[in-house]
């Protein structure tokens, strides 16, 4: 009941890779740039590729997507190259599907089934097993139509009465939706888990930082250099699938929680975003944000712009109450002159930005100084809890730096701590009566 993917057990396929490209003028990427990218992803999943095409797509074929005679041309060219898959660097319907597999006689992937495919082989642990299922589940749910030739066959109902029964296509869709339901239960228990640790690392008085960023942007390497960590890090787009949190030594001495996160790439499919919330959830709950770019990139701009969809979609970042900062990583491989330049750019302690090599060190050390201020910056101020306010003070001590604890009159707790604007303005909400009234130095 699964639909046609790249077959594992044959070790090398042959593929072309096509984008069609429809000229969007929204887009801040060229289509030559968007059939790189595509190659790299078909590569990630170990296929040969042997010839590429950009199509340029004025009006969508409802039936093929393609022109009739650009489907005759490849056909043509599969067949002369004696192709195993053609990709498709778009999103392709099931009617779609199945008709250009018909016209090119091989394996026709899209743009989201070649991702649910990187994704399946990267996961290892449960949750990120149980996500890619799901999102694939989803997937195939809408391609059953091309899935079975038997679809009209129906299975016969029970006693002489018992009517047509139940066609083939009803009987797996019905299998599809009991599996979806069931993964979402277990999904459902794996978030549960994550809350509860997430609740206990709040128990511990350190702030959290997580690494979003497109992917092959560096997050892995720049993970690995600031906690010494040995997390995979490969020039391959999703590399990294499942989360890893480490700690982090700042300058000062005060510790952080470092989490490195699945990235992001243009057009993220829809169930994608969907399964993986919960592993984003990491990015919700962070106090700062480092949004790693690949500042070499020709594309680092609009690769940006697609990370910042993503994260409005999350509704995080500095809207919430959270610091964003850039991290422009691979400045090892830019000339010296422009090398220079960034690093004058970012150097203020006002620049939203820190230009960096995770590869080299360069720039790390600016980095980490950078975080110590934020995660320190705000007034001192003076905090009465009650003593069996154990959640208030357990907040403090997750968004901001506790100096001192002191037993006050009666039942009261006295905390001296410096908290972020954010953080502070956030905490007045909650408990508006805490502060003294000579909080503030």
């Amino acid at each position: 009941m699964t639909t046609k993917s790249i077959d594992r057990s044959v070790p090398i396929q042959s593929a072309l890779v096509l984008h069609p490209d429809r000229g969007r003028r929204e887009d801040l990427r060229a289509a030559s740039a968007r059939l790189t990218e595509a190659v790299g992803l078909a590569e990630a999943l170990d296929l040969k590729v042997v010839e590429t095409l950009v199509v340029p797509l004025r009006a969508p074929t409802p039936a093929t997507l393609l022109g009739a005679g650009k489907v005759d041309e490849i056909a043509t060219i599969a067949l002369a190259l004696e192709l195993d898959v053609v990709v498709v660097d778009d999103a392709l319907s099931p009617v779609q599907q199945r008709n250009l597999e018909r016209a090119w006689k091989v394996k026709v992937i899209d743009r989201t089934g070649l991702i649910l495919e990187i994704f399946a082989r990267r996961a290892r642990t449960r949750e990120g097993k149980l996500q890619v299922e799901l999102a694939r589940l989803g997937y195939e749910a809408s391609r059953l139509v091309r899935t079975w030739t038997h679809l009209e066959r129906q299975r016969g109902g029970l006693g002489a009465m018992g009517g047509p029964g139940e066609t083939q296509i009803e009987t797996d869709r019905r299998l599809i939706t009991e599996k979806v339901t069931r993964l979402k239960r277990e999904l459902d228990e794996v978030r549960r888990t994550r809350t509860l640790a997430r609740r206990a690392r709040g128990r511990v008085p350190f702030p959290t930082i997580a690494l979003v960023g497109y992917t092959n942007a560096g997050k892995s390497t720049l993970f690995n250099r600031l906690t010494d960590s040995e997390v995979v890090a490969k020039d391959m787009l999703f590399a990294t699938l499942d989360p890893t949190l480490r700690r982090l030594k700042l300058p000062g001495g005060r510790p952080a929680i470092l989490s490195d996160t699945v990235g992001f790439i243009s057009s993220l499919p829809h169930e994608l975003v969907e399964a993986f919330r919960a592993t984003l959830d990491e990015v919700k709950e962070a106090d700062i944000i480092l949004h790693v770019r690949d500042i070499a990139s020709d594309e680092s701009e609009a690769e940006a712009a697609d990370v910042r969809k993503v994260l409005d979609e999350l509704k995080v970042g500095e809207e919430a109450g959270q610091r964003v900062i850039e991290v422009w990583n691979k400045i090892d491989l830019l000339p010296p002159e422009t090398r220079e330049l960034l690093a004058n750019r970012t150097e203020r302690e006002d620049s939203a930005a820190v230009a960096l090599s995770a590869v080299s060190g360069e720039g790390i050390e600016r980095l980490t100084t950078r975080l110590a201020g934020l995660v320190d910056e705000g007034p001192l101020l003076t905090i009465a809890l009650e003593a069996s306010d154990g959640e208030g003070l357990a907040w403090l001590y997750r968004h901001g730096r506790v100096m001192t604890r002191t037993v006050g009159e009666g039942t009261d707790v006295l905390v001296t701590a410096k908290l972020a604007a954010p953080a502070l303005a956030k905490f007045e909400q909650l408990r508006p009566r805490a502060f003294l009234p000579a909080a503030a130095e």
